[in-house]
């Protein structure tokens, strides 16, 4: 079943979040007619390699012509009309920029599957419900509403001043016409009521410029508690969300409102600048004792000014994190000369702006070590609103490099297998803004980095990132190794459940991290509150092991995206149970039933057990020796599942694999991913070199039953498959049985 026919199977609660991130950015139209092949896609790869992303967006839009041709023939009017327009949309929009669109695309399918995993768990997670707070979709909801009244009463406030410029207008050429008159004339009876005509507009006029500041300073204290109460908390969210986006949590969105908010509040600052412009160019025109113009004027000036400068401050934010394209699901572990790309936009979105703002990175040197860093390539680059679909005001450098500088001995510090994965470095970004006389000097951060020299190194890098974003929403602390904190395990389980998830595609249920926090425990525990240290999950090796934790968890996500990927994704691989518990949940089943569980003593290893019935009752129980990524490079792992073969006492091989637990005919749950059918295989007349009987490798065990030794077969031996019934017309059982005795005397 395709990812996108088990997402029209959820409850409405999930549809909805669907619904979310699907918009004319990537049309839900495209993702459910092109389905299948969008997800047969490495959208992923292509987020950060141009070449490749060029290509896949020329067959994603040959792949809508096609579909415009079937629908063209059925003669649905309304589909042709949209798919014509979202053609249109996407040529646009991504012509220039095809990487944009594999990052959108891959996003969608990384939402997708975190919801499938989310919709397959009893509850959900305590991070993920912190993040779904409804307080804080109400406070979204004030901010843009409180952003909006501000405008409007910015605009009104125009209309005030230029009314008062009409009026003052109007009193200058009443007062300059009285000063022109003759001396004899100033004295008649219609000058003097003339006279206290202006004295009366001149009261009117300070009436209206007391108003008018007074207005201006609402305005102003309106946005000053906006910015520092709401605003600041609505982007210190997004940052935590994007923190926990960044560890493989859901999908942060909201830093558009956030641009819309951030940019009509400069907007509106920018207009009250220009109201308190115009009332110093009518002082100039006009003054008189008691004016409350140069009184006040000065100090809402520099309070706008300072507010300004805070706003573009915090405006100035990266969109995206330092990631390298090798490795786009572990963002922030950078190695010595290998290219990342890194992504940061102003949210202040104005058209002076486009190519104004030069933008510097370089590398933060705070760390305790001794170890330093200078940033190679393109390390300079303008801002502008060409590059991103959504017209934003933004950069991407996309040919960093960092390179560690050689130490003052003259030697190259610590790189080598040996660099500290522990050791926390951040790149930064400074820029000037000059707009309307005002000049600001802005400077932003990316999260902490951990700088490895080797990919071996990359596991515990990435444990590293995931511990400093699941312990801390400080953005800066660089020394946070050196007393790491505790996490709490009920959000660590989370964490790691997301790493399954983004990662492979499937996360885990709640019996799969109740064993991992056994793993991590050692023992039964109720851990909600539970604190589990850094070292335990990082640094200790597991009872009686010579491996961590995190290592061994590391190494079987690795097998599973390389080897088991299809099955995982399925749901069919239990992975996560102690022997103890496989034998509790297989005792009572049919013989033949088995499971998939991953190797707890063998790194990166899977392995099956099944369970059989003596003749007096008795159950037994076998486990084959664990497969890991060697063994099932050379045979796919359906196909050893369906091929595999026992030989009992009675010398006869057969298959022991019936049922998948609970009761799963083997060949229903994995016949679609078997490489070929048993009886496809060649017959010896067919095929092959000329004389020689066609050959395909299965995994083959002997049990024997008078044994004293545990029932853990190995699979031993390579033999002629399915053909196994075609060896049978030409040889008796006893030679095949000779021949396996003899192989295994060998091995």
């Amino acid at each position: 079943m395709s990812q996108w026919s088990q997402v029209q199977q959820l409850e409405i609660k999930f549809l909805e979040q669907v619904d979310q991130f699907y918009d004319d950015n990537f049309p839900m139209e495209i993702r459910h007619l092109l389905a299948q092949w969008i997800e047969s896609q490495d959208w992923e790869a292509a987020s950060n390699n141009e070449a490749m992303a060029t290509i896949l967006l020329q067959n994603l839009l040959i792949q809508v012509d096609e579909q415009l041709d079937r629908v063209s023939q059925e003669k649905n009017l309304l589909l042709i009309h949209n798919l014509k327009r979202i053609r249109k949309l996407l040529q646009g929009k991504y012509h220039g920029n095809p990487m944009h669109i594999a990052v959108i695309i891959s996003n969608c399918l990384r939402e997708e599957r975190r919801i499938l995993a989310a919709a397959s768990m009893p509850v959900q997670g305590p991070l993920e419900k912190s993040l779904q707070n409804s307080v804080v979709s109400e406070r979204q909801r004030n901010v843009e509403h409180k952003v909006s009244a501000i405008k409007n009463s910015a605009q009104m406030t125009d209309q005030d001043v230029k009314y008062l410029e009409d009026l003052q207008e109007e009193f200058d050429f009443r007062f300059k016409t009285i000063q022109s008159l003759e001396q004899n004339d100033k004295n008649s009876a219609l000058i003097k009521q003339e006279m206290l005509t202006l004295q009366a507009m001149l009261n009117t006029l300070d009436y209206k410029r007391k108003e008018v500041l007074s207005k201006i300073g609402r305005v102003i204290h309106e946005i000053d508690v906006l910015m520092n109460n709401m605003l600041t908390e609505e982007l210190l969210d997004w940052k935590r969300r994007q923190q926990i986006a960044c560890i493989g949590g859901p999908l942060h969105g909201g830093l558009d409102q956030l641009q819309n908010c951030f940019t009509l509040l400069a907007e509106s600052l920018f207009q009250v600048r220009r109201q308190l412009e115009k009332l110093d160019e009518l002082l100039t025109r006009l003054t008189y004792d008691g004016d409350p113009i140069p009184v006040q004027r000065p100090q809402l000036l520099e309070k706008v000014n300072f507010l300004l400068y805070n706003l573009f401050r915090n405006s100035f934010v990266v969109e995206r994190q330092p990631c390298m394209p090798t490795h786009p699901q572990r963002p922030m572990v950078l190695k010595t000369l290998i290219q990342f790309t890194v992504k940061l936009r102003l949210l202040i979105k104005l058209p002076e702006l486009n190519y104004q703002i030069r933008v510097k990175a370089t590398i933060d040197n705070v760390c305790p070590s001794n170890r330093r860093f200078v940033l190679c390539g393109t390390h300079v680059k303008a801002m502008n609103m060409d590059e991103s679909a959504n017209g934003s005001l933004s950069v991407e450098f996309r040919h960093l490099q960092p390179k560690e500088m050689k130490s003052s001995a003259g030697s190259k510090g610590n790189e080598g297998p040996h660099m500290v994965t522990e050791e926390l470095h951040s790149i930064s970004f400074e820029t000037q803004v000059c707009l309307y006389g005002l000049t600001m000097n802005l400077e932003t951060s990316s999260l902490p980095v951990v700088m490895i020299s080797n990919v071996s190194q990359l596991p515990n890098a990435w444990a590293s990132i995931i511990w400093y974003n699941l312990s801390t929403n400080d953005p800066q602390n660089l020394s946070f190794f050196n007393n790491p904190p505790t996490a709490t395990l009920s959000q660590l389980l989370e964490v790691l459940s997301w790493q399954f998830s983004s990662y492979v595609g499937r996360g885990l249920n709640s019996e799969q991290l109740n064993m991992l926090a056994e793993k991590l425990t050692g023992q039964q525990i109720s851990y909600n509150d539970y604190q589990l240290s850094w070292a335990k999950f990082c640094k200790e090796h597991l009872p009686g092991k010579s491996f961590t934790f995190w290592v061994w968890l590391e190494a079987i996500l690795d097998l599973i995206k390389k080897h088991i990927l299809p099955l995982w994704i399925d749901g069919y691989i239990m992975g996560f149970v102690s022997k103890e518990k496989e034998r509790i949940l297989l005792k009572d089943k049919t013989p033949g039933t088995f499971l998939l569980r991953f190797s707890e003593s063998n790194l990166g290893g899977i392995t099956f057990t099944w369970v059989d019935q003596l003749e007096n009752g008795d159950v037994r129980f076998h486990s084959v020796e664990p497969y890991n990524k060697g063994r099932l490079t050379a045979l796919p792992f359906a196909d050893i599942l369906r091929d595999y073969k026992v030989i009992m006492a009675d010398n006869v091989p057969e298959n022991p694999l019936k049922y998948l637990y609970p009761d799963i005919p083997k060949d229903k749950a994995f016949g679609k991913h078997y490489s070929c059918q048993p009886n496809e295989v060649s017959k010896p007349s067919e095929g092959g070199v000329k004389g020689y009987v066609p050959s395909v490798f299965i995994p083959v065990s002997k049990i024997l039953i008078d044994s004293t030794d545990p029932h853990s077969p190995s699979d031993l031996l390579p033999m002629s498959p399915s053909v196994y019934a075609v060896l049978r017309e030409h040889l008796s059982p006893t030679v095949i049985e000779t021949a396996v005795r003899c192989r295994l005397s060998h091995s």
